[in-house]
């Protein structure tokens, strides 16, 4: 039997190397099998390999060197199969969370649409018993009795069952007021042109503003007949505002025979100034109706009261005339001081007006994956949605889809997904541009290369937590109703439906300019000097 089929003992401790009985016991070589293993070798030519000692040293190293070389090799195949499995297993989970989460939208949206069926039905058997009941009245949009080619008239129908009202309102008093009909037509603003390049752009339900398509023509509002109801919003702890409020609902209700409605805790403050305001009135909690019984909201503060206002309406919103008493006013474009000439000019008509769009905004939870989605009624924002890192000290990861296709994954402090109105605040801090559509600009990348983004308004948006992230992440929706996201959790974003109109000064162009040269000082430098060396 030759050397290499003896039953050798090795240990990972110590290296024991049995060599043959054959061996004398003065160390010498007395086998020639053993010398015949060894007789290739340069070694056995040398007088110190002649010992049995010498030769049990040098085959304990060689043997030792051997095994340190296989496991080194196993170690390496080792990571590489796990680095293989880990990548697996990431895909197969991204693959999973993409499955579910694409479920729940569809889901959610056959919900939604279910959901509007129900309405349209329980809205048409109201209006067929109001008509069957000649008891209960009935307001027909007024105008036209026809839709012409070049206007768009209101012609729904305006439903006004007092008993149903009563129940139902949250108003002090449960008088019901009506809307007052209007018009809207698109136009360009070229002078002489009469109107020939309107289109019928935007729908109308009950009468509320909502935008069929998108367009970069003015818009035009005319009423039927003057406003009934206003409703005031004011800036809270504000002396100033609080002063003109007294003095513009006193001159509403007695000048303009104009029924006020404002906030609880204005209403408050009116009546501890004086009991002439007891005509006012106001609303509790419900301000589901609210839509319907206002003409026209009236803002006395900044930026920050109208995005107060337009955040109690969560569906169809009355035209808003916002007054400047704040810092910047971006949106508000009218003078105090000059509040009775500029509203009997709206009052009056027509004007001009601003479709400022809205995000619309869903939170769906990673732990609802499985279970019937909630239909609840969707976040609306006027200005933007930021998701930042909040306390945390690792980077915000999150994963960005644009309808079906994947977009990037976001590494830094935050997000920012803002409408056109919002490209002019946070957004623009940040480093975005001031230009409509969808605007999807980072803070602060770990990444040279990221810029913002510009989506189409008919894009929808889904932000995702991916699961391998290491921190949450916190969304807030124009600064209000901070809530965090965690692993698997995503937002879900799109255009609303419905818009806030605004009042316009003079246009949408011209205000837009005007709020960027004196709110931003937008470009503004000294002139060039004009006595240098002429230009050779």
């Amino acid at each position: 039997m030759s050397f290499r089929q003896k039953e050798d003992k090795v240990s990972t401790d110590h290296l024991i190397i049995e060599l043959p009985n054959d061996l004398e016991e003065n160390g010498h070589l007395t086998s020639p099998i053993l010398h015949s293993q060894l007789e290739n070798m340069d070694y056995l030519d040398s007088p110190v390999m002649s010992s049995g000692s010498a030769i049990r040293d040098f085959l304990q190293e060689q043997l030792v060197g051997g095994v340190d070389d296989h496991l080194i090799e196993f170690s390496e195949a080792m990571r590489t199969v796990a680095k293989v499995l880990r990548h697996v297993a990431e895909g197969k989970a991204s693959a999973q969370a993409e499955t579910a989460e694409w479920k729940r939208k569809y889901e959610l949206e056959r919900a939604r649409n279910q959901k509007l069926r129900n309405q349209e039905s329980s809205r048409k058997s109201i209006v067929n018993d109001l008509e069957s009941a000649p008891n209960q009245k009935t307001l027909y949009m007024h105008g036209e009795s026809y839709m012409g080619k070049h206007d768009i008239c209101s012609h729904d129908i305006l439903q006004d069952k007092a008993t149903e009202y009563k129940s139902k309102s949250s108003f002090a008093d449960n008088h019901a007021t009506k809307k007052v009909p209007f018009r809207l037509s698109w136009g360009c603003n070229t002078r002489g042109l009469s109107g020939q390049h309107k289109q019928d752009i935007v729908s109308f339900e009950k009468g509320n503003i909502t935008t069929a398509e998108r367009s970069s023509r003015q818009i035009s509002l005319k009423w039927e007949s003057q406003p009934k109801t206003v409703i005031v919003m004011t800036k809270p702890n504000s002396v100033s505002v609080r002063i003109l409020c007294n003095e513009m609902v006193r001159w509403l209700n007695d000048q303009k025979g104009i029924n006020v409605i404002v906030e609880p805790r204005v209403k408050s403050e009116l009546l501890s100034d004086n009991s002439y305001f007891s005509f006012v009135k106001t609303w509790k909690d419900d301000v589901a109706q609210l839509h319907m019984q206002a003409d026209l909201v009236i803002t006395l503060g900044g930026d920050g009261t109208v995005l107060w206002g337009a955040s109690i309406f969560k569906g169809p919103t009355p035209p808003f005339v916002p007054f400047s008493l704040g810092s910047l006013g971006f949106m508000t474009p009218f003078q105090s001081d000059s509040y009775k000439e500029c509203l009997n000019k709206i009052f009056e008509g027509p004007i001009n007006i601003t479709l400022r769009n809205r995000l619309q905004c869903h939170v769906i939870r990673d732990s609802a994956k499985n279970e019937i989605l909630d239909t609840e009624d969707p976040i609306l924002v006027l200005n933007e949605v930021t998701l930042d890192r909040g306390i945390s000290s690792y980077l915000t990861n999150l994963e960005c889809y644009c309808d079906s296709s994947f977009v990037t994954t976001v590494q830094g402090d935050g997000l920012i997904v803002s409408t056109t109105s919002g490209s002019t605040a946070y957004s623009l801090a940040a480093g975005g541009s001031m230009v409509p559509g969808i605007l999807f600009t980072p803070i602060c990348p770990h990444s040279l290369s990221f810029r913002p983004l510009i989506f189409q308004e008919c894009a929808t948006l889904r932000i995702q937590v991916p699961y391998n992230s290491r921190g949450h992440a916190w969304v807030s929706f124009d600064g209000k109703d901070r809530t965090q996201l965690g692993a698997g959790d995503a937002l879900v974003i799109s255009m609303a439906a419905w818009p806030v109109p605004m009042a316009c000064q003079t246009d949408s162009t011209t205000d837009f300019l005007r709020s960027i040269h004196e709110g931003l000082h937008w470009n503004v430098r000294k002139n060039q000097s004009s006595d240098g060396p002429p230009d050779s």
